[in-house]
């Protein structure tokens, strides 16, 4: 029987249609408030000295550590891509990585990622949220965390995007316990939110009545309800509100045909820069998510267009945020929720492996140009100690500058600790 080369879109369907959602409809759960003043593009050198943000690049199946951070091209299970050198002393990566390894020397990455899941139902959901202990309650993936433990930044925007391709919408489910007021603003494509603009028939006096009056309604309505749905219907006007102000952000005429260049034009690329344009507007937490990385089948074809799809634009990030400055005050993570296996399979391919894997960060809080931790020759185990995603949550939290009183939940009286409290941070990885 013909088994095709890659997980198909539909396979991993049913675990991300549980977080779908409209921006309303997630709303009705939120537990949010009015937004903060607007950003104005004079703060930006004073918010990039004082406002930590982070941005993840979620390659979504598993992106082979054996085609990008952790070659091994002597062994068996090598495959047929070369190692190269890199701005890093000492450091080799896959040759698909060519642009991304003239910025490795801001970079750092963890060869020595030892999970458990090898299933994407269980790994996606273990991997975002930390690997937290058992306590009954469901944790909130890294952005929502990230939402609730540092608030949002000056600029008033949403504290946590996730852009993604097709639909849009506020994802609630991301935030778990911590209530829906810490969930996602999903750009569908890197677009806003269906009838995000004003109708040009309504004037912004008229518009302002308009909202003067809802807020005279939900107050009648808050009186004899509970707070939070209340505020919920409060929380989506005011995001609304803030987005139309910022409608400059999803004109793409303001983007430069070198940055065309640079990023490409590929969906993966276009959402990187939109990342990078949503990190230079002040918000705290932007998420990208890209597809089609469970390479079952033809894993080096595939390798060879995926890997070298996200190459370019990632590089072109680290760049720009080094440039900028902004490398200072923004972590950068790119994470999957599991590698693949050393040994290749009989479609050509190579499976889930949680066993041995890796995981590249930079910026804020972080020593750059280093590679910590290893695997064996041929790259099946990890040789020394292994680290788990808890491991990597303490640290990037350590990274983030969160304070230490933050460093557990409130959940109505009950503490909770934010990462597994088995683990702890990888100091080598800390500046």
């Amino acid at each position: 029987m013909h088994q095709p080369p890659l997980c198909q879109p539909w396979e991993h369907r049913l675990s991300r249609r549980r977080l779908l959602g409209t921006l309303a409809g997630g709303a009705l759960a939120t537990q949010g408030g009015a937004l903060g003043p607007l950003f104005s593009p004079a703060m930006a050198e004073e918010l990039r000295a004082k406002e930590k943000q982070a941005i993840l690049i979620w390659l979504d199946g598993g992106l082979s550590q054996l085609e990008s951070w952790d070659p091994k091209p002597k062994s068996p299970f090598g495959g047929p891509f070369r190692s190269i050198t890199t701005s890093a002393p000492g450091i080799e990566v896959c040759e698909l990585l060519s642009h991304t390894a003239k910025q490795m020397h801001h970079l750092a990455v963890l060869r020595s990622v030892c999970t458990q899941d090898n299933s994407h139902s269980a790994g996606v959901a273990r991997i975002n949220r930390g690997d937290p202990k058992d306590r009954g309650v469901v944790y909130p993936f890294l952005g929502s965390a990230v939402a609730k433990l540092l608030g949002p930044t000056s600029s008033g925007l949403p504290p946590y995007i996730w852009i993604k391709p097709q639909s849009g919408g506020f994802k609630a489910a991301d935030a778990g316990f911590l209530g829906a007021r810490y969930g996602a603003l999903a750009l569908g494509d890197g677009k806003p939110p269906e009838n995000l603009l004003l109708n040009k028939q309504i004037t912004p006096e008229e518009n302002e009545l308009r909202n003067e009056l809802r807020q005279r309604f939900n107050t009648r309505y808050a009186a004899r309800r509970r707070r939070e749905i209340a505020d919920a219907n409060s929380y989506v006007f005011d995001l609304a509100q803030t987005l139309m102000r910022r409608e400059d952000l999803f004109d793409e005429s303001k983007i430069t045909e070198r940055d065309r260049e640079r990023y490409g034009t590929h969906e993966l690329g276009r959402h990187i820069l939109q990342g990078r344009r949503m990190l230079e507007a002040g918000v705290r937490f932007v998420k990208v998510n890209s597809y089609h990385w469970d390479s079952h089948g033809d894993n080096f074809n595939a390798c060879d267009s995926l890997v070298r799809q996200f190459d370019q634009p990632f590089a072109a990030l680290i760049e720009d945020l080094a440039d900028r400055g902004m490398l200072d005050n923004v972590l950068v993570i790119v994470l999957s929720e599991f590698g693949r296996t050393p040994k290749i399979n009989s479609h050509v391919g190579r499976d889930h492996w949680p066993e041995a894997w890796s995981v590249a960060m930079a910026g804020t809080g972080l020593k750059r140009g280093v590679a910590v931790g290893k695997t064996n020759d041929d790259g099946t185990f990890v040789d020394g100690p292994p680290h788990d995603i808890g491991h990597l949550f303490h640290t990037w939290f350590r990274a983030l500058g969160v304070p230490p009183e933050n460093m557990s939940y409130d959940n109505h009286g009950q503490p909770l600790p934010v990462a597994n409290e088995a683990c702890s941070a990888v100091s080598e990885l800390l500046a």
